[in-house]
């Protein structure tokens, strides 16, 4: 078995002294893809360095910003950082791991929520992304795409859908890009796994109380090509962690 969880840490400083180490230990994923960094190496808390993975950063150019990590109970054969897109890859967007027999991408999308530009940078990164990820449709190494994709897919993953899509994050052109990303032949697991189920949420804003009321959207993913998502066995998403805005969605696969 193999159990990867997916998690949008909200600063990794932050997360420390909320008790991500105590989560590492109890929930014990063999990997943990890491959004939202906010550091670099060198400022990763000695308590986290010391965990038993092997621990690969990409961090942003700015200073306190974005970065993705992969933490990894095996070794891992090859590490690339980026995507071959400068500006893209100058916020540390994303990191992939190469296995001898398959391979784990941690992706941190960006948000549209600040205004105009960012979120046509956003639509941009979209159509990049996709076209960097589409090749491992075809590849002969399975793939899994975890990260915070900053998008709620369908009214069914977002609380009050009818008054949200005007709000960046579900609007109709970012669903109708997460259908298209289906359709290149990607397998949204946790979905798979939970058809037709309400009400769970993998963000939560720190605004009213809404994860006690859990007015929230579900925006974290691990996207596998086919023969991976057919061997997804269990799908959590471990709200009952406090440690950032987001709780981890943790998928255990049978390989």
């Amino acid at each position: 078995m193999l159990k990867i969880s997916s998690y949008n840490i909200n600063g990794v400083r932050a997360a420390h002294r909320k008790g991500f180490v105590d989560w590492v230990e109890q929930s014990n994923p063999d990997i943990i893809c890491i959004q939202e960094l906010r550091a670099d190496e060198s400022q990763i808390p000695p308590e986290l360095a010391e965990l038993d993975y092997h621990q690969h950063v990409f961090s942003a150019e700015k200073k306190g910003y974005s970065g993705v990590a992969i933490f990894s109970k095996n070794e891992v054969p090859v590490i690339t950082n980026g995507m071959g897109v400068d500006w893209i890859d100058s916020e540390g967007r994303v990191i992939t791991a190469e296995y001898d027999s398959f391979r784990v991408v941690s992706s941190y999308f960006p948000s549209g929520t600040t205004g105009d530009i960012r979120q046509e940078m956003k639509m941009k990164f979209l159509a990049d992304f996709q076209r960097w990820a589409v090749k491992f449709i075809d590849d002969a190494k399975p793939t899994i795409i975890c990260g915070d994709f900053n998008i709620c897919h369908e009214a069914i993953d977002i609380h009050n859908p009818d008054k949200q899509h005007k709000t960046s994050g579900f609007l109709p052109e970012e669903r109708a890009w997460v259908s298209d990303f289906l359709a290149t032949g990607f397998e949204d697991v946790f979905r798979k796994l939970h058809p037709g189920e309400t009400d769970l949420y993998s963000w939560w804003s720190y605004r009213a109380g809404s994860k006690g009321k859990n007015k929230g959207w579900r925006i974290d993913y691990q996207m596998a090509t086919p023969e991976l998502a057919e061997k997804a066995t269990m799908a959590v998403i471990e709200k009952e962690w406090d440690i950032s805005d987001h709780a981890p969605v943790t998928i255990t696969y049978d390989i």
